[in-house]
């Protein structure tokens, strides 16, 4: 049984628009906010994440919050069709801008303090998942046919440059107080609410009757978070090992969650009214829409993460800025990427509207697959026009698939689905993100761990390191590397701080081995080892989603 509601004021959909414009853009900012903050945070809280027994508080800082949005947003657009889409969203304001309050006030030092701060992030991306699995659904219920593809275009591009406006914020803001990347959010939270429980109202269908599939939803949230989980702790070194792949506790976490979630496949196919409407997939274009979402994700979501490193570990360096400088250069010159998707999104969305998705989407895929292509072609230490041309090319390619992406699949269920059907895209979205980065960052280490420690050990040599100290140092983790140039530390000062050997050296080998210049050089070669790799898969992951997306209708 439906109930439709149709509102009585004209101009609601431009203010359905502007309120959920404002919390996507809320909610995606404060995913990537905190990665140029991390520094500040920690030195706020009084814990050293790159020492031995500290990195999986760092992992969780990052990971933490993707993960809670990819679990969600299905069970929580589910509810939306169910009790309603707007009462579900207007709470997860509220949810979001309490856990804002919260992580402001760390009352704890060291380890006490991360774990307090991951634990709000994580109710914060609940809130967060409230918002962005039921905001697309609003909008397609708010706005007609011929402006849907506009509507959910703006929102897109609110999304995405979310995420890229929080690197240049986050590291303005802690400049200030690390607490300020918490505290931006509370003003626009409070305001959102009031202005949300005001003025939104259920405008589409929902079923009265429904049921709450608590065995799917069960199954889901245990198989995904626990593949998820895995893949995080995969990341982290186990033992003598770079990563921990061959740790027991992640090969029974990867396992139990793909049983979980085959378990989940066949419960849903029983189910009369399941989590996971499988229907859904028989549509044409909301399963090529989806899988078209997955894959250009699980292509982009790790890119952010491989072009901080490439500019704050080696870039910036070698073009005369220190260390602890980087984290906010990096999020200003990666501004072209952001650009880019700000311009093609609502251009994009708008002529979807006209010509149908299905052209737009698969050339902003092609362009998207190209920029990796070219990105790969650059040297290391690249002429940055080329570079921002490059990024540009990616965020145009993915604003003009976005945008048709979305509202091909919206458009394409039934109205008493759109909850579901916008959290199940939700999901596709954020798995490809939470996976993307996995993946990614393995490729990286796994590449460093091959080559890096013999020419580590044999540069320190080289400028008057004990040769056990020297190879204490390179026996270290890669990863340690890594997050030291996502952290804007001196990787080479953080490494060899242990052994207290630094202060014995003479003062131009202190000053050649914790300057700006060692480093980048001797990460160059096995760090552009990855880099190809790493944007070849890429490149493959774009031209599978536009192949994905030529399998809908051509309107």
């Amino acid at each position: 049984m439906t109930e439709v509601l149709v509102p009585k004021n004209l101009h609601y959909k431009w203010v359905a628009l502007a309120n959920t414009t404002a919390a996507v853009f809320m909610a995606a900012l404060d995913g990537s906010i905190v990665l140029i903050a991390l520094p500040a945070i920690f030195r706020g809280i009084g814990l050293n994440p790159l020492a031995p027994g500290n990195i999986g508080y760092l992992l969780w800082m990052i990971m933490g919050y993707r993960l809670v949005q990819a679990v969600f947003v299905v069970p929580l657009g589910r509810l939306g069709d169910m009790f309603g889409r707007v009462r579900i969203y207007n709470a997860g304001f509220a949810v979001f801008t309490l856990a804002s309050i919260l992580l402001s006030f760390d009352p704890f030092h060291g380890g006490g303090g991360a774990i307090w701060l991951i634990g709000w992030r994580m109710l914060q991306a609940v809130g967060g998942s409230m918002l962005m699995a039921n905001s697309a659904a609003i909008l397609t219920d708010a706005f007609p046919d011929d402006q849907r593809g506009f509507a959910l275009g703006i929102n897109q591009v609110a999304g995405l440059g979310g995420q890229f406006i929080g690197l240049v914020a986050g590291g303005i803001l802690a400049i200030w107080d690390w607490r300020a990347v918490f505290w931006v959010n509370v003003p626009v939270g409070i305001f959102g609410t009031i202005w949300a429980y005001r003025n939104l109202r259920e405008s589409g269908r929902r079923r009265r009757r429904a049921r709450f599939d608590w065995w799917g939803n069960l199954t889901f949230a245990a198989g995904l978070s626990l593949l998820l989980i895995g893949i995080t702790n995969g990341i982290h070194p186990y033992r003598d090992h770079a990563m921990g792949w061959t740790n027991p506790s992640v090969v029974v976490q990867l396992g139990l969650g793909i049983a979980l979630l085959i378990a989940f496949a066949f419960i849903e196919r029983q189910a009369t009214e399941p989590m996971f409407s499988l229907e859904l997939l028989r549509i044409r274009a909301f399963t090529a829409g989806n899988l078209a979402g997955f894959a250009a994700r699980l292509g982009q979501g790790g890119l952010q993460f491989v072009l901080i490193i490439w500019l704050q570990g080696i870039w910036l360096p070698l073009h005369g800025y220190d260390y602890a400088d980087t984290p906010l250069w990096a999020g200003i010159f990666m501004l072209p990427l952001t650009a880019g998707f700000l311009v093609a999104g609502p251009v994009s969305g708008h002529l979807s509207d006209r010509f149908g998705a299905r052209g737009l989407a698969t050339s902003g895929m092609l362009l998207y697959a190209a920029s990796f292509i070219g990105l790969l072609a650059l040297p290391i230490d690249f002429p940055y026009w080329a570079f921002a041309v490059m990024i540009a090319a990616n965020g145009v390619g993915m604003g003009m698939f976005s945008s048709p992406n979305s509202s091909s699949i919206m458009s394409s269920v039934p109205p008493e689905h759109r909850g579901v059907a916008s959290g199940m895209r939700a999901t596709f979205q954020n798995s490809g993100t939470a996976l993307s980065i996995g993946v990614f960052f393995s490729l990286m280490i796994s590449g460093l761990a091959s080559s890096l420690p013999a020419s580590l050990s044999s540069g320190l040599q080289a400028h008057g390191v004990p040769a056990d100290a020297a190879a204490q140092a390179a026996g270290l983790p890669p990863v340690s590397s890594l997050f030291a140039a996502i952290l804007g530390v001196n990787p080479i000062g953080t490494i060899l701080a242990p052994s207290g050997v630094l202060p014995t050296l003479s003062e131009a080998d202190r000053q050649t081995l914790t300057g700006r210049e060692f480093f980048p050089h001797l990460i160059s070669a096995p760090f552009h080892d990855g880099l190809v790799v790493v944007f070849a898969v890429s490149a493959a992951l774009g031209v599978l989603a536009a192949l994905a997306s030529l399998l809908r209708e051509r309107r």
